[in-house]
């Protein structure tokens, strides 16, 4: 008995299931190279008067001198005497003095400055929170160090900003009282790294280190200066100014004797 022959079906079969999982793309996320998505920004060189030296000051720089505590005395004189004197606010009042607070400073300049002195500067509103800092710093980093941990702080004092800290991720930039204009130092947490050194640029991306320009300079003081109304005599007393007693006749006569 001859055995049934085998016709081939045209039908194709089913394509074999692929064992590797598919990767879903983000087309929302920046790539590691994009700087598009990071907005207008500056990048500074550090100042040329710095030479990376500390100044030596001498040893009694920081004493007090009779006129600093006079002014420190005068200052907290007249603090004292503001609180106490000051009409009573209520909480309508309160609030009507923040908003125009918050009206006058809409947005908030922040340059995160690096340990060769060289800063980044972006514009950010004054509502937003200390984690658009961090991403727009994380994503000027090179793609090799973003993985490390840094953190932005202020000093003096020292204030290390951590979005981990529950007092300074639920507050705006406003609340943490970087109006109008602040400077952040960075540092990665992991000093052992030694990335970021005052020897050499910071780890930007190179197309970010191309970009450096030179800080503006301040402009120049215009005031003129004002005359100092002295007495012509060579006894170098003043005699007469607008909120100053003269010196009596007899005790000019005095001098004039000498």
């Amino acid at each position: 008995m001859d055995a049934p022959t085998t016709q081939s079906s045209d039908i194709a079969s089913p394509p074999t299931p692929s064992t590797e999982p598919e990767i879903a793309s983000a087309p929302n996320d920046p790539k590691p190279d994009d700087l598009s998505s990071l907005g207008d920004f500056k990048f500074y060189n550090a100042p040329q008067d710095f030479d990376g030296r500390p100044v030596e000051l001498p040893p009694n720089f920081l004493d007090p001198t009779a006129a600093d505590l006079r002014a420190a005395q005068d200052s907290l004189s007249a603090r004292a005497r503001s609180l106490n004197e000051r009409p009573l606010m209520t909480q309508k009042l309160r609030d009507e003095k923040e908003t125009n607070r918050r009206n006058r400073w809409p947005t908030v300049t922040i340059r995160v400055r690096f340990a060769s002195r060289m800063q980044l500067e972006k514009v950010f509103p004054s509502n937003d929170h200390i984690k658009s800092v961090y991403r727009f710093v994380r994503g000027c980093l090179r793609v090799d160090v973003r993985a490390h941990k840094f953190v932005l702080y202020q000093t003096p004092p020292r204030r290390d900003l951590k979005v981990s800290d529950p007092a300074t991720k639920d507050k705006d930039l406003f609340d943490l009282q970087l109006v109008p204009s602040s400077i952040l130092w960075f540092r990665f947490l992991d000093e052992e790294l030694n990335l970021d050194t005052p020897d050499f640029p910071p780890p930007l991306h190179p197309e970010i280190l191309s970009r450096a320009i030179d800080l503006p300079r301040p402009p120049p003081d215009l005031t003129p200066e004002q005359p100092s109304q002295t007495s012509s005599s060579s006894s170098g007393i003043k005699v007469g100014g607008p909120g100053e007693k003269k010196i009596p006749k007899w005790l000019l006569a005095g001098l004039k004797k000498k």
